[in-house]
């Protein structure tokens, strides 16, 4: 891989970044070869809430692959906590893993499907990979490095206006009247206040990339998870954009909301057209 980052990352995270990077290339490979083929498709959380076979065999080549090179990490995985594994972020060294992000999409063949990849050092999100095999684009980010987009710089377009800004939402798997209701409610919200329009890819490790390489101004969703943001996080942050908590305050990756925004100012106004949704914690 050509020009990993910026010379002010260390060669420590480098090493972090060379090995996501690398599994989530092979990973990829096999969503590609399964990507066209019937699924054996299983229900979770709700009848929209879908996993497969691939889901759960690409999150055990990342944590083998990344275990064996790191074995004092800790992991986080979108299939193995939904199987029973404990969700606990900590101090340590802890990649948050969600092997197919955007599994509806995978299932009915709608090319946005990413492998996302992050890792949180003491709490701070340091790494970020996101791997969309479909259209071969690999999103990457480190702490202090900058984010590339198949090793070419990428930065977030500094919009500040809501009357100017493509705004990019999900309705999610939840299908408890009361939270749809709200989150069509914050769209409408959003469009009423003179966005230019809205955006759904079904994957909100893709629909952060598009934020953060000023393919849309801002993203926002109640109801995620940390393996859903954690890479993402960091790719935003870096290409010059701000992550906040729907609420106005600093991202908690482990609250389930997110604000992924082009700047601060377009961060907060989007936050005051918003009604709230409290989700358990991971």
């Amino acid at each position: 891989m050509a020009n990993l980052q910026g010379n002010t990352s260390s060669t420590v995270h480098q090493e972090y970044l060379s090995a996501a990077v690398e599994i989530a290339r092979k990973a990829g490979e096999e969503i590609r070869t399964t990507f066209q083929l019937k699924k054996t498709i299983e229900i979770k959380s709700s009848p929209v809430d879908l996993v497969t076979e691939t889901d759960q065999k690409v999150e055990k080549l990342i944590i083998s692959f990344l275990q064996n090179k790191f074995p004092d990490h800790s992991f986080i995985g979108e299939e193995s906590t939904e199987a029973g594994s404990h969700c606990e972020l900590t101090d340590n060294p802890t990649w948050i893993i969600d092997p197919v992000d955007g599994t509806t999409n995978f299932v009915h063949c709608f090319p946005f499907v990413a492998v996302s990849i992050g890792l949180s050092i003491n709490k701070e999100n340091s790494v970020g990979v996101i791997y969309n095999p479909i259209l071969d684009e690999m999103f990457t980010a480190i702490k202090g490095g900058g984010a590339f987009c198949n090793d070419k710089p990428i930065s977030c377009s500094k919009q500040e206006d809501i009357c100017k800004c493509l705004a990019i939402a999900e309705v999610g798997s939840s299908r408890d009247k009361a939270h749809v209701k709200t989150k069509l409610g914050n769209i409408a919200a959003v469009i009423d206040r003179g966005a230019h329009g809205l955006r759904s890819l079904g994957s909100a490790a893709l629909n952060m990339c598009q934020v953060a390489r000023g393919g849309g101004d801002v993203y926002f969703e109640h109801g995620i998870h940390c393996w859903d943001m954690a890479a993402g996080a960091v790719i935003v942050t870096e290409a010059g954009g701000t992550v906040i908590d729907p609420k106005g305050g600093p991202l908690d990756l482990m609250k389930r909301n997110v604000i992924a925004a082009s700047s601060q100012q377009l961060a907060e106004t989007i936050s005051s057209c918003l009604t709230h949704i409290e989700f358990p914690r991971d």
